[in-house]
């Protein structure tokens, strides 16, 4: 599991530079990748809160983001946008939503209005459901050097489209 999303990370999400924030702290090994084989609620919660408690006690050098990948549970795109809200419920109850922001990415994800077909939906597909946890001071740093950053996610599609549904289904075969 974690070396398909190693391989998804290293193909999708930096060979096309869908995250252009993302090659300098893979390059760094800064990424945690986090697996959940729970089912139930209280297995989730449990995860959740151990790899938020992870990330907030590590030092960003060490450790700048975290990957939480669910193998046994949400595989159905519904349950999944669920417990995301959950869990952002979660950190708004702890007061974290200055420190931690999360960021979503489903093998079945489509964004709500858009025709299922379109390859937008690409730019969050990945192998496992997966909840990202980002610092919220490096995201900020990040993005003050950016002119557009709205314009992150349009160019993200744009780049699919150029490579056409083809290549990006051969890039990422479970979201077909």
């Amino acid at each position: 599991m974690v070396e398909t999303t190693r391989r998804w990370l290293e193909q999708m999400v930096v060979g096309l530079n869908l995250c252009p924030f993302s090659s300098s702290v893979i390059a760094r090994n800064q990424v945690h990748y986090a697996v959940c084989d729970g089912t139930a609620d209280a297995e989730l919660q449990q995860f959740y809160l151990t790899e938020l408690q992870r990330l907030l006690e590590t030092n960003e050098n060490d450790l700048a983001t975290s990957l939480l990948m669910f193998t046994q549970s949400l595989e159905d795109f519904g349950d999944f946008l669920d417990v995301l809200d959950w869990f952002q419920q979660l950190l708004e109850q702890a007061e974290l939503t200055a420190d931690v922001q999360l960021a979503s990415f489903h093998p079945q994800y489509q964004f709500e209005g858009v025709p299922a077909d379109d390859l937008g939906h690409y730019t969050n597909r990945s192998p496992f459901p997966t909840i990202h946890l980002l610092r919220q001071d490096q995201m900020s740093k990040v993005l003050a050097h950016v002119s557009d950053p709205e314009k992150i996610y349009l160019d993200n599609i744009e780049t699919l489209k150029k490579l056409g549904r083809r290549q990006v289904e051969a890039l990422c075969p479970w979201g077909t």
